[in-house]
């Protein structure tokens, strides 16, 4: 996959099929979007094409807002990549940017630039200036402008729309079993092996504490069920998110016992991907209890169906 930063540099011997968006999560949602531009591409000799933004645009409008991401822009290129897609173009959200209308945006950008010939949305896209773009804009402008336009159905499990937005709310629920349904894929977070306060190898559970991307959505805090990958290898895992209440912890810690396994990974890369949740965050009133509780965890853990 290319992946073009500024529009000046794209060069290419044939039209674009085009979607738009955030596309964060690269969810079932978005995969169907990619798979219809796909066969649209294959049909017509058309190269595929993603464009989004990074960093998100509620960085730009609301600075100080906490926003969390379900991908971080690696996570994302490596999704859009691996389901196909032939190119991908990441516009910085700037001041020039954001004050082109719908209609600027079409005829400057996606007509002028990048030569689109087919133009996929979302059931609820909009873009450019005050949502001044959206697919009846599109309509009109296609047939002046000599492009198609297909505005895609929302996709539905259990009877809901799949977003984001409801990803991530499951996620800050403990809904692992939900979210990974609507992602289509085990959710992951990668980050370094760092040095903790090595209470857990005291007690028989010695955990790898990982430094997360500060942009990545963690999920609620609590213990979970995961996969771990480390050096190519996977192995079953009980990961802890929260601040080990119990040794009256206050900072907020990202936390693997990893089964089966005994090694040195300090200052490794790991990815962890989440399959359950076991319960929340508890403060127990000893080591003793935490202990129990951990043997428990564990018997789950081995027992779950990877």
């Amino acid at each position: 996959m290319k992946v073009f930063r500024n529009f000046n540099d794209y060069t290419s011997q044939k039209p674009l099929a085009l979607s738009l968006g955030m596309f964060d999560g690269v969810h079932l949602g978005h995969k169907s979007i990619i798979d219809e531009l796909i066969k649209v591409g294959s049909e017509n000799n058309l190269e595929t094409a993603v464009l989004t933004f990074w960093p998100h645009p509620r960085f730009v409008f609301n600075p100080n807002e906490d926003l969390k991401l379900l991908n971080t822009l690696e996570e994302k290129k490596s999704l859009l990549d691996k389901y196909g897609i032939d190119t991908l173009f990441l516009k910085e959200f700037d001041e020039e940017f954001r004050n082109l209308t719908g209609e600027e945006f079409v005829r400057q950008i996606l007509v002028d630039k990048l030569h689109i010939k087919y133009l996929i949305i979302g059931y609820d896209h909009s873009f450019g200036k005050n949502k001044s773009g959206n697919f009846e804009l599109l309509q009109k402008l296609s047939k002046e402008l000599d492009f198609e336009v297909e505005q895609m159905e929302a996709i539905n499990i259990h009877e809901n729309n799949i977003s984001s937005t409801k990803v991530r709310n499951a996620l800050l629920a403990g809904n692992i079993k939900e979210a990974n349904e609507m992602l289509g894929y085990s959710y992951p977070v990668s980050g370094t092996v760092v040095h903790g306060k090595k209470i857990g190898r005291t007690i028989g559970y010695p955990t790898a504490n990982i430094e997360t991307d500060p942009v990545k959505l963690l999920p609620k805090k609590g213990a979970y069920i995961v996969e771990v990958f480390v050096k190519n290898q996977q192995y079953k895992g009980m990961l802890s998110v929260g601040t080990n209440p119990t040794v009256n912890g206050e900072k907020l810690t990202f936390e693997v016992y990893i089964l089966n396994f005994n090694g040195d990974i300090y200052n490794e890369e790991i990815t962890v991907k989440f399959r359950d949740f076991l319960h929340d965050e508890i403060k127990f009133e000893g080591l003793e209890r935490l202990i129990e509780k951990l043997d428990e965890d564990k018997r789950l853990t081995e027992e779950f169906n990877f």
